[in-house]
């Protein structure tokens, strides 16, 4: 399977703001891959906002991008962040198709995924990302199983990385012997680690599940590439 291994571990995180610099460094310390989904049209430190306890969330400038997400692999978000489900198919295609050739240009790699903005996804915008050359497309749906999805362009996570049972399932996956493949998913936002103080939390979960050679890591489409389908 993945390299002859039963087991893969991946994780999904949304829109390129400044909390992800922390979390790229704690991936890397502990040998383990992401995708990133950006939003070009949008990817200003202009782009901001601020919770209600104070926190800021800040999108980065595109210069350093390359450099910080190396080694990983960086997917579509739309161009600006929009419900794709409130538009028509030209908007939509607009929407991913642009954002997919800015990146594509930019980090200089071909791009094969997405996540949804917000999740939503209709059969109109889960067409016109097959059309612009999306193999899968994230949800916002949490399975908490590790079984392989039916359906890559309405892709489920496992789990959010802030749910209760994170580490329970992190221990159901590591002790698990499987005779057919399982993919343990993980998603979220890196601002949501300052938001929750989680930033500990996190790092407890990748001590535990890095490092094990039974288990593959890699980025979303190095663990979905051998499910794509032509056309």
């Amino acid at each position: 399977m993945w390299n002859n291994k039963m087991k893969a571990f991946t994780l999904s995180y949304d829109d390129g703001i400044t909390q992800d610099i922390r979390f790229v460094e704690l991936l890397n310390r502990y040998g383990l891959k992401a995708t990133f989904n950006l939003n070009s049209g949008i990817q200003t430190k202009a782009n901001s906002w601020v919770n209600k306890d104070g926190i800021v969330v800040r999108r980065m400038n595109m210069d350093g991008l390359k450099e910080l997400y190396a080694g990983h692999e960086i997917a579509v978000h739309s161009l600006t962040h929009p419900d794709l489900t409130k538009f028509d198919e030209e908007t939509v295609y607009n929407e991913l198709a642009r954002d997919k050739a800015n990146l594509e240009a930019f980090f200089g790699t071909k791009i094969t995924g997405m996540a949804y903005p917000f999740g939503t996804h209709n059969e109109q915008v889960r067409a016109v990302a097959k059309k612009v050359g999306l193999h899968y497309a994230r949800t916002v749906h949490s399975t908490n199983h590790f079984e392989l999805p039916a359906d890559l362009l309405q892709l489920p996570a496992t789990c959010h990385h802030g749910a209760e049972n994170l580490m329970d399932l992190a221990k159901q996956f590591a002790e698990a012997k499987p005779d057919m493949p399982q993919l343990f998913y993980v998603w979220g936002h890196s601002y949501e680690f300052d938001f929750d103080q989680s930033w500990e939390r996190i790092e407890e979960f990748f001590r535990y599940i890095s490092g094990r050679e039974d288990i593959f890591y890699g980025t979303n489409a190095e663990v979905l590439e051998p499910f794509y389908t032509e056309g």
